[in-house]
């Protein structure tokens, strides 16, 4: 690398600021976030990249697609809450990093289900600490990451995301039982090598047609699924799997997903802070 080009990034890197305070991640333009799309996905998608009519692998749409094509879109009188039509696989994902957060949103089902998901709970989610390209996983949708599932009657499960891993409090899987989160239990490995899903602990989602506020904690390696106020899910040690060793990742980009649902979103909104409520540190120990 040429030395004018190495100082140049590092002035960017020392210059930008550290994100602090607290910050509201809806606006009428989506000013804070970037869209991925990748493809309308068919019921019988297999993990391989779809291919047209003659055999052709088809491109997924790609980064800020001119019109968006409806996927996510601000609504309401003052343009307050956004809609994600679920019609293409993809997310809205920050333009910041974040690290040593607390995110708090409020979600909502709508109606629209797509033939990918027909006859299926509606579903869609948050993913953390997202890094790399988009499409890295199985969908061909989604960076390497956690996701904070939101799905009917499972808000607040885990799914690994990519090459993904974390240590979760959960019971093992028996059977053909899933794994299942609980304070009480000690901590089961998720992604490497182990489960790539963990159910949440109980279901406190709202009424239908109501919203259900959701929380995430995240500091240093420690993060918490919160549920309309209760936790379902304690989570340590985020990070990735790399040459057969997980490698430490505790920051990232925040993604919300597209997955042929409807969903709505409003009062997301991002609080910095340097340590995990002291309500919530006993769950560590």
């Amino acid at each position: 690398m040429h030395l004018k080009k190495a100082i140049f990034i590092l002035t960017l890197t020392i210059c930008r600021p550290a994100f602090s305070g607290q910050q509201t991640l809806l606006d009428p333009e989506l000013s804070h976030w970037d869209i991925y799309l990748s493809y309308e996905h068919s019921p019988d998608y297999n993990g391989e990249v779809p291919k047209d009519e003659s055999g052709k692998e088809v491109k997924p749409i790609g980064l800020n697609p001119s019109e968006g094509l409806g996927v996510f879109t601000m609504v309401g009188k003052e343009k307050s809450v956004l809609r994600v039509s679920g019609e293409y696989y993809g997310a809205l994902t920050t333009k910041e990093v974040f690290e040593n957060y607390h995110l708090s949103l409020d979600v909502k089902w709508g109606e629209k289900i797509w033939p990918a998901r027909e006859g299926k709970l509606k579903d869609t989610g948050i993913l953390y600490h997202a890094i790399g390209p988009h499409g890295a996983e199985y969908f061909r949708s989604w960076m390497l990451s956690h996701e904070f599932q939101i799905m009917e009657g499972h808000m607040g499960d885990y799914w690994q995301q990519a090459n993904g891993a974390i240590d979760i409090k959960a019971y093992q899987r028996e059977y053909i039982m899933s794994p299942v989160a609980d304070l009480r239990a000690g901590w089961l490995g998720a992604g490497e090598g182990g489960e790539a899903f963990v159910m949440r602990s109980a279901n406190f989602e709202s009424k239908a047609g109501e919203w259900t506020k959701l929380e995430l904690i995240s500091v240093g390696n420690k993060s918490l699924h919160i549920v309309n106020g209760n936790v379902v899910m304690v989570l340590k040690n985020p990070g990735y799997v790399e040459g057969g060793k997980r490698i430490a990742q505790e920051k990232g980009r925040i993604q919300l997903q597209s997955e042929a649902s409807e969903v709505f979103f409003r009062d997301i909104t991002i609080q910095s802070i340097d340590e995990l409520p002291s309500k919530y540190s006993k769950l560590f120990e």
